[in-house]
């Protein structure tokens, strides 16, 4: 299983992931009206995540107004990680600081209109 991202420009939002993200492109399908129908990125080791230009009966976040989906990604340095989601076009939504319930971590959300929640165990 994996989420499948549905973006209103599924180019710029591949480079944004590998940017802020570090993902790895793998495969990248497009239709012929150049629209991304179906790509996938691998993010860390191994985190699959696929996404795809809106259309079809598909809308992004951005249509939509919002999403009530959040995407959670456990990582080892959520400072590092937030500081080149912001550098890549993110916006802050919750800053990245300690909680009481032993982790680091924030929400960002990404120029796509997807949330980002991540976070590190505190030692």
């Amino acid at each position: 299983m994996y989420p499948r991202l549905v973006v209103s420009d599924g180019a710029k939002a591949i480079d944004f992931y590998v940017a802020a993200l570090g993902a790895k492109q793998g495969e990248r399908h497009v239709g012929d009206n150049d629209k991304i129908v179906h790509a996938e990125l691998t993010i860390g080791d191994g985190i699959t995540i696929a996404l795809k230009d809106e259309g079809d009966g598909d809308p992004a976040p951005t249509s939509l107004g919002g999403s009530p989906v959040i995407l959670a990604l456990d990582v080892d340095d959520a400072d590092a990680l937030g500081e080149a989601m912001v550098a890549a076009g993110a916006t802050v939504i919750y800053p990245i600081q300690d909680w009481d319930y032993g982790s680091r971590g924030g929400r960002l959300a990404d120029p796509f209109g997807h949330l980002w929640m991540i976070s590190q165990p505190l030692s």
